[in-house]
């Protein structure tokens, strides 16, 4: 077979940018494996990347991709993979064939413990063909053993699960503090919940929806819930939290700013690594020298801490929740779903 069915990026725009096509299978380069997909995972990157809704240093509202520069077009989105090895290039040995694996999700040349700092950082979906598609190929180094025999919750966990580990790591939260996570329910906070109280010991703060999710959160390992549709959020939190909120952990943005500021103690943290409500935001800069505030932003993380993180879903510490799958040739369907943002955990694809 030497075609296969997958989604590309036209070019910057709306959802009429998202075409299903049948297109050439990829050839291998030497280091590199061809990997059959059983599941992608959306994430909001996908979404920005089609609407090259990243902006510039000079501009906020220019079309530009992840690395806040064009992106060449045609491009396959899905950057969250997990699949089987099936063919291998020269340089690769034949043992890891039919591998289940999870793919790193990009390449670069910095150093270890570095990696994701590279000016040279690349990724898939982006700079790399990803995952809308029956088969992708990347670097066989950078495919890991998935740490669940089910491909499909194994999905979920590159990109949302890295990401809200190396926030957690870039906060230093230590056991035993108080910690708010911001749209707690999606992709990331969903992770973010469980990776800060279930592994490193921490009293999380989930701000949901509504009280119905309340069984849930705790379940993943939550202190307490919050709804942050009140009319007295800073003081519903502020009660929650005994006035002591040590970290938020925000992929809001804009819509949570303020509060986020607000309900922190004295010498508390703010790790930001998404800005699903909006980019820009308004920062009086006395309530950040005064409360003697940190602002961290967070993108990704290292090897070590993917290691650490299948080491933690291996162990059952954590687990990928997943809210709804489509087949792959609804992936049209599947992000107006998931920009709804409605959902409990991760939207999926499956080829």
């Amino acid at each position: 077979m030497n075609t296969m069915k997958a989604f590309q990026v036209t070019g910057f725009g709306g959802l009429d940018k998202l075409e299903y096509k049948t297109v050439e299978l990829p050839s291998l380069e030497k280091d590199e494996v061809l990997v059959k997909i059983h599941a992608t995972a959306l994430n909001n990157s996908d979404i920005w990347m089609r609407e090259g809704g990243y902006g510039t240093d000079r501009s906020s509202d220019a079309a530009a991709g992840w690395r806040r520069e064009g992106i060449q077009f045609p491009r396959i989105p899905g950057s969250d993979i997990a699949g089987e090895i099936v063919k291998v290039g020269s340089e690769v040995e034949d043992k890891v064939l039919h591998k289940k694996v999870v793919l790193f999700p990009f390449q670069s040349s910095g150093k270890v413990g570095h990696e994701h700092m590279s000016e040279d950082i690349a990724y898939i979906g982006s700079e790399f063909d990803g995952g809308y598609a029956e088969y992708v190929i990347w670097k066989a180094d950078l495919c890991y053993d998935a740490p669940l025999t089910n491909l499909s919750e194994s999905a979920p966990i590159p990109v949302s699960g890295l990401t809200a580990w190396h926030m957690i790591k870039r906060a230093n939260i230590q056991k035993g503090e108080m910690v708010l996570v911001n749209g707690a329910t999606g992709g990331v906070g969903s992770f973010a919940v469980q990776i800060a109280a279930n592994v490193f010991g921490a009293k999380v703060i989930a701000l949901v929806r509504d009280q119905s999710l309340d069984k849930k959160m705790k379940e993943l390992g939550a202190y307490k819930t919050v709804a942050y549709k009140s009319h007295q959020l800073v003081e519903d939190i502020t009660k929650a939290s005994d006035g002591q909120i040590d970290v938020v952990l925000d992929v809001v943005g804009d819509a949570m700013f303020s509060t986020s500021l607000a309900v922190l103690k004295k010498g508390g943290t703010f790790v930001t690594s998404g800005a699903s409500s909006g980019v820009l935001t308004e920062l009086d800069l006395r309530t950040l020298y005064l409360k003697h505030l940190n602002l961290l932003g967070s993108t990704l993380g290292t090897k070590e801490e993917f290691d650490d993180l299948l080491k933690a879903v291996q162990d059952g510490l954590v687990k990928p929740i997943i809210d709804k799958t489509f087949p792959l040739e609804k992936a049209k369907e599947a992000q107006s779903y998931f920009k709804e943002s409605k959902q409990l955990g991760k939207v999926v694809l499956l080829p």
